[in-house]
């Protein structure tokens, strides 16, 4: 039987405030709440609510034989906390069904996978902790931001528990090879490979609104049918787009939530199946091994990571963020004392994590100002070089503020030699104290 595997990214960036050269030691709150609020009150009765209700319509009509999954971002269920906590409680409604599964993602939708193992483990495991507290689920299938994926990255998503890994349809890794099979990682046979099928989801991503692609209107009986039409042999279908596709991208006029709403009950007159990321990986065995010797991802034709680390422009920023990556986590991970006794910015971990959103890097890519490409929410700045300018003038302010925390001539390894030999003393005093009660007890 022919399976169909629904998955949505859920992820909106906090953009930045106009931040000018002479904010920087001055004005140490970044972020433009306005626009914030706005994209997020948009989005919100657009989308993620208006969504919610569709698909819990979907699972309901069709006696749970619909399944979807989502990858939410830390950063995004930050954003429904304190803009929309009514949207947290509909997809814990959802969740509720067990017909959905969440999936682990990086915290900030970054792109520590390139740039810091150390980070990228870090926040895989923030976003898992709070998938967990939200929504009571450990996340056993792993998508990378943009489904950045390489046979490395995949040896470390590997290490970290996960053997059911999100990749893209890249022609130059599968070649002749269909996106409607199940693999598994190069050298690593236990870790299978999901292909994400690029055309369906793009087709409702990008093309459902357009009346001038071929096959519009796209309707549910269509779509099922291609699925149908395909090879026997090919069973697997994992369509994943953003969550915005659902009445932002694609507004409700559009006909969207109708053509979802129909889709399980074509599936059923196809004889389709829906199933979760981890149903299919359980379900399917590996046909052959898939190698990705360099980085790639789910943006542009090129498939690689140039939307984010292509020109020096953002390379150089990339640099200047992630070379304070140990500070900040040697400062976070200080002993509640010390953080005290030396008046640690409380909001460092706060900002560090928005800062490395990937959204910042895209925006500093000259050729996303010309092509005409779609975006969710427009791009806030004028050129590239505008948005480099803006995001340096941030991170300027950052980066004097974790120096401040500690004297800058301090270097890292003596930085924590110096707060274990704190939380050494620390743990000693403690058990001193407990000493002396037992002794005060016994007199």
């Amino acid at each position: 039987m022919k399976t169909i595997s629904f998955i949505f990214r859920v992820h909106q960036r906090f953009d930045l405030k106009r931040y000018f050269f002479f904010d920087i030691g001055n004005d140490h709150y970044y972020y433009d709440d306005y626009a914030n609020e706005s994209a997020m009150s948009y989005a919100g009765t657009n989308c993620y609510l208006e969504a919610n209700r569709t698909l819990l319509q979907m699972i309901k009509n069709s006696n749970g034989r619909f399944k979807v999954a989502f990858s939410i971002t830390g950063l995004m269920l930050e954003f429904f906390e304190q803009f929309a906590p009514e949207v947290i409680e509909s997809f814990q409604e959802l969740a509720k069904t067990g017909n959905v599964e969440f999936l682990a993602t990086p915290y900030a939708h970054s792109l520590s996978a390139l740039y810091d193992e150390d980070e990228f483990e870090r926040q895989v495991k923030a976003q898992a902790e709070k998938i967990k507290q939200f929504f009571g689920h450990k996340p056993t299938v792993f998508a990378n931001s943009a489904l950045i994926y390489s046979d490395e990255i995949g040896e470390k998503i590997a290490q970290m528990g996960y053997k059911t890994i999100m990749i893209e349809n890249a022609k130059h890794v599968l070649g002749w090879k269909s996106p409607h099979f199940v693999y598994n990682h190069a050298y690593l046979d236990k870790v299978k490979l999901l292909v994400r099928n690029n055309k369906l989801s793009d087709d409702i991503n990008y093309r459902f609104s357009r009346w001038n692609w071929n096959e519009y209107p796209l309707t549910a009986e269509k779509f099922m049918g291609w699925v149908k039409n395909t090879a026997e042999n090919e069973k697997v279908f994992n369509v994943f787009m953003g969550y915005e596709a659902l009445g932002i991208l694609n507004n409700k006029r559009s006909g969207i939530f109708d053509f979802f709403l129909a889709l399980p009950y074509h599936a059923i007159e196809n004889n389709i199946n829906f199933a979760l990321p981890s149903e299919v990986s359980e379900k399917f065995a590996s046909v052959g091994k898939l190698s990705a010797l360099y980085p790639m991802s789910w943006t542009d034709e090129e498939k690689d990571t140039s939307a984010w680390c292509g020109n020096e422009l953002q390379k150089e920023a990339l640099e200047k963020l992630y070379g304070l990556a140990e500070r900040i986590y040697l400062i976070n991970n200080a002993s509640d004392k010390v953080k005290k006794e030396f008046k640690l910015d409380p909001f460092l971990q706060q900002d560090w994590n928005r800062l490395q959103d990937s959204a910042h890097f895209f925006f500093m890519n000259t050729k996303h100002y010309s092509d005409g490409m779609i975006y969710a929410r427009q791009i806030p700045y004028e050129s590239a070089y505008q948005a480099f300018m803006n995001y340096m003038n941030v991170l300027s302010d950052f980066i004097s503020r974790v120096k401040a925390q500690f004297p800058s001539n301090v270097e890292n390894e003596e930085l924590n030699a110096l707060l274990k030999t704190i939380s050494n003393q620390e743990k000693n005093i403690a058990k001193l104290e407990k000493e002396v009660e037992k002794l005060k007890t016994k007199n």
